[in-house]
């Protein structure tokens, strides 16, 4: 076992393993540790605690100590810097022409490198831009291109949902979400329905899948063919959370009818599929 501490860098990233060194460090307070980026001062959000080894990356780094008041300071003044750099960098962008969105600006710590985050369409020849940004500011510069669900995160927003997006406010990490999910859980697949602000699939539909892929283990998928207490037919739809199968007869005079899935007894199940046009037509929203 291994003591660690929990350190974030964002309000809502990922967390990060440090060793205490020996110091006891309580929630919510602030360490200044080296990271590859350079020394950075982070919130630690997990206080000691032992971990098995295999959950760490070694080497751990140790942190270099609990900030004072003057780190915090340094802090402060860093953001101050960082709006600068922003309006700065934006006026560069336009004189050199660049086609790309500037969307956040970090200063590390140290003041050891300025980190510029943006989105583009295309790659971006910022050789020049990179240059002229280093003679302002005298120090290292790295331009990071990031994908629109990032720029979400960093930008923050409500969902059609009327909350806050959920990667702002507690996702630390992006989890995969497919097609294939929105499916299953027998949604439209109109694109403006299973979308987020950020035009890629909602990470909503993650939450409940291991719930529907349980479901479908006992229902039959629509297309199959059953037998049902007034005769045999095909599944027209199927309520998942209800458990409410619509059945069409064979006989052909007889209406639609609907049953309990424990009145419904498989003959034939169906499979769930995209075809290859769905499929090229959803294919983006699956990106990051």
């Amino acid at each position: 076992m291994v003591e660690i501490i929990g350190v974030r860098f964002k309000s809502v990233g990922k967390i990060y393993y440090f060793s205490p060194g020996g110091l006891k460090i309580p929630e919510k307070s602030f360490v200044i540790v080296e990271t590859a980026r350079g020394i950075e001062c982070g919130l630690v959000v997990m206080s000691n605690r032992l971990v098995d080894e295999s959950e760490i990356v070694s080497p751990l780094k140790t942190v270099i100590r609990v900030a004072t008041e003057k780190d915090m300071k340094i802090v402060e003044q860093n953001k101050k810097k960082e709006v600068d750099a922003r309006k700065i960098c934006e006026e560069k962008i336009a004189a050199h022409g660049l086609n790309m969105k500037l969307v956040d600006v970090e200063c590390t710590f140290d003041n050891n490198k300025l980190l510029f985050y943006f989105t583009a369409e295309n790659r971006v020849d910022f050789r020049e831009l990179v240059k002229d940004l280093a003679a302002v500011f005298r120090t290292r510069i790295e331009l990071r291109q990031i994908g629109v669900r990032d720029e979400a995160k960093m930008l923050g927003g409500l969902g059609v949902c009327g909350r806050p997006f959920c990667c702002r406010t507690f996702l630390g990490e992006f989890q995969p979400v497919s097609i294939k999910m929105a499916k299953e859980q027998g949604l439209s697949l109109n694109p403006t329905k299973i979308s987020g602000t950020c035009g890629r699939l909602m990470c909503c539909l993650k939450y409940e899948q291991d719930t529907y892929e349980e479901l479908l283990k006992t229902m039959p998928k629509v297309g199959a063919y059953v037998d049902t207490p007034v005769g045999k037919g095909y599944v027209e739809e199927i309520n998942l959370l209800t458990g409410k199968v619509k059945v069409k007869p064979d006989n052909p005079n007889a209406v639609c009818a609907t049953f309990d899935k424990s009145e419904v007894v498989i003959i034939k199940d169906a499979e769930i599929k995209l075809d290859k046009d769905e499929i090229k037509e959803l294919s983006a929203l699956e990106g990051v």
